[in-house]
């Protein structure tokens, strides 16, 4: 009688461990030269398989790759539908015919966030868990998705008193990078008074949106109404 028990126990411990060991998910990063902030898994495809050169917007880009690793499987996996040996052997073609090169292949993701952010046109992915400090975020763009997310739980910022009885105010405007479950990813000031900014980014990233398809990067403006 304990023998169906066990196997339960044991089929219970081979999900858990199977949930444990799924890949990591990824988010795709560009150097600040590129113009877009969204990007179509067509578009990815495309850039990385060398058949483009370019975003829809016109922004040129060069595909950076990880040799191996959790980000790299999951980037394949998700956005590539191969293995990293059908993709070396693509790749190898393609010098063998002279209709394109290898492209770089860097050893982690802190290697692939620096040289994305020193290299103009450069594009590629790490974790999500991992900072991209220095670089732009791409939210993925999926066929008849909207930019447009709906915000279910808004933080106010704290207006700094000083700035307060100084009347000091304006609105500033941020850039803001939602994950597909509607947590905030990331946060850049583009304009405004700093210290407003500070207080601002402190609300914002607190911010939760309902869940989509794929990372969102909209801008968001918030006023200092020294009236208030």
């Amino acid at each position: 009688m304990k023998c169906p028990k066990i196997l339960l126990a044991g089929a219970g411990l081979m999900i858990l461990a199977a949930l444990n060991a799924r890949a990591v998910d990824v988010k795709l990063i560009a150097n600040s030269s590129v113009k877009a902030d969204r990007i179509s898994p067509d578009e990815i495809k495309r850039v990385f398989l060398r058949q483009e050169n370019s975003l829809a917007d016109g922004s040129h880009v060069e595909p950076v790759l990880e040799k191996d690793g959790p980000s790299h499987e999951a980037f394949l996996k998700m956005y590539m539908g191969r293995t990293d040996d059908d993709l070396q052997t693509y790749y190898r073609a393609l010098v063998f015919t002279g209709r394109g090169s290898m492209p770089k292949a860097l050893d982690s993701d802190a290697e692939m966030v620096a040289y994305v952010a020193r290299t103009r046109g450069a594009i590629g992915y790490i974790s999500a868990e991992t900072s991209s400090e220095g670089v732009k975020t791409l939210a993925v763009a999926y066929a008849g998705e909207s930019a447009q997310r709906t915000l279910i739980t808004r933080i106010e910022p704290e207006y700094p008193e000083t700035l307060r009885r100084l009347n000091i105010g304006g609105t500033v405007r941020l850039r803001v990078t939602i994950s597909a479950k509607g947590n905030i990813e990331d946060v850049q000031l583009l304009g405004g008074n700093p210290i407003l900014g500070e207080s601002a980014i402190s609300a914002v990233k607190r911010w939760i949106y309902a869940p989509s398809h794929s990372r969102t990067v909209a801008e968001v403006s918030i006023p200092f109404d020294t009236s208030h």
